[in-house]
């Protein structure tokens, strides 16, 4: 496991990271970037038209813009669907599909997610084509344009809760939109479907996007939850690809759980996670009969595994969940429509109560370098083999941020911490 996680650090991408391009606006990101990435993935295309999104963030309209020019510089047609979640950009993609985001991260960063015309993802290798293609200069420019689109949102809400949605009447649901791409969307697909719902992080304001709410910090979901004594609460995270939820006792649940339900209400037979899966998981799905495939992390990576397997359902801890029945990639809302239709009923709490959950603990080291050292692989090679599927250890770098992520999992917590301070020692140690 450590051979491979070396290779794949050392193969990354200059500009792509785990999800498109990515940094904090004015210092990693800049609109010159940006538009030179439009350029270049329509000269990758050949042309075409590019569905172009957005989320809330201030730097958005600029960046939009930017990567506007770009692929009309190239001969592209640009058509700008303005604040608008990455699932429906993807399923919604002409010849290309561009979103103007970065996703869970604080409102300084901002990014650029592509996609192809069938809504997927592009691999690493499409990735390195367009990065040698950033120098090349504007070329047929007098047969690109950029037009605005009014009707994208609609059709996309349209298509969701025709497609996921059931009557929800007497559902009390908290609904946590991150300030970001679902506000305002999300709510309305829930009272369409007859639920009650209270609404929180619905005012974007440029700024405040995942700042104290959303899927990266479910307190205050948590807290409405409880108060208004509803039966559960999703939250997104600014460009709504990823859900988490909240029981009625706001007790966070998260997407390995999520998985856990909708795998044995959708009866599949494959389900793809990623490494950080919780054994738990694995252990409820082994037991149903149910084949797991595990593939890097990344939900690109989940879809592919998906799509070579032939698999409808996969997903990662962190929210990211994926049902291609009706769809091409992951979508917050799907997974929140499909996480209702599953209770039957049911309590929250009771339906997650299914999958047993093996302790985690967890830690972002901060580092100068994020290539792992020798040492480190070896040590975390030699724990993973005493373990012996007891528990495991998992250490890799951040696509997007300067930190190696350390999880550490055991059959008690106290072996858990053990083990994950353990290795973030030997981390901060070997990379500064």
């Amino acid at each position: 496991m450590g051979q491979a996680l070396a290779r794949s650090f050392e193969n990354m991408r200059r500009y792509f990271g785990t999800d498109g391009v990515r940094g904090i606006v004015g210092r990693d990101l800049t609109p010159a970037l940006v538009e030179r990435l439009g350029r270049a993935v329509t000269l990758w295309q050949g042309g075409g038209a590019v569905l172009i999104g957005r989320d809330t963030r201030a730097s958005g309209r600029e960046l939009e813009r930017a990567f506007a020019s770009g692929v009309a510089s190239a001969g592209g047609n640009a058509m700008l669907a303005g604040v608008l979640p990455t699932p429906a950009v993807a399923l919604l993609a002409l010849d290309l599909g561009a979103v103007i985001s970065a996703s869970h991260n604080p409102p300084e960063y901002n990014g650029v997610k592509l996609f192809d015309g069938e809504g997927r993802k592009l691999t690493d290798e499409a990735e390195e084509e367009i990065e040698a293609l950033l120098g090349e200069a504007p070329r047929n420019a007098e047969a690109g344009r950029i037009d605005n689109l009014d009707v994208i949102h609609g059709s996309y809400i349209d298509h969701v809760v025709e497609r996921f949605g059931e009557d929800l009447e007497g559902l009390r649901i908290g609904v946590d939109c991150a300030n970001g791409a679902y506000s305002g969307i999300a709510p309305a697909a829930f009272e369409r479907l007859g639920a009650t719902v209270v609404a929180i992080g619905d005012h974007p304001d440029g700024s405040n996007i995942n700042v104290g709410c959303g899927a990266t910090d479910l307190r205050a979901l948590q807290q409405t939850v409880t108060r208004e004594g509803l039966d559960l609460g999703v939250a997104f995270d600014g460009d709504g690809d990823r859900m988490l939820a909240v029981d009625e006792r706001g007790e966070p649940v998260d997407g390995d759980q999520i998985l856990a339900v909708l795998a044995l209400d959708l009866g599949v037979d494959i389900v793809a996670v990623t490494a950080m899966a919780n054994l738990g998981l694995h252990r409820l799905l082994a037991e149903r009969g149910i084949r797991v495939v595990t593939t890097d992390v990344g939900d690109r990576y989940v879809l592919e595994a998906l799509r070579r397997e032939g698999g409808l359902l996969g997903g990662e801890q962190s929210g990211h969940l994926i049902y291609l029945q009706g769809h091409v990639t992951g979508d917050g809302l799907v997974a929140a429509l499909l996480l209702c239709r599953s209770l039957h009923g049911r309590r929250l709490s009771e339906a997650v109560a299914v999958m047993p959950r093996f302790p985690q603990a967890r830690e972002n080291v901060r580092v100068a370098d994020k290539q792992l050292t020798q040492a480190i692989l070896d040590d975390v090679e030699q724990k993973n083999a005493e373990l012996s599927g007891r528990g495991r250890v998992l250490v890799r770098p951040s696509g997007t941020e300067p930190v190696v992520r350390v999880l550490a999992e055991a059959e008690t917590e106290e072996e858990a911490e053990r083990l994950c301070g353990t290795i973030a020692a030997l981390v901060s140690r070997e990379l500064g």
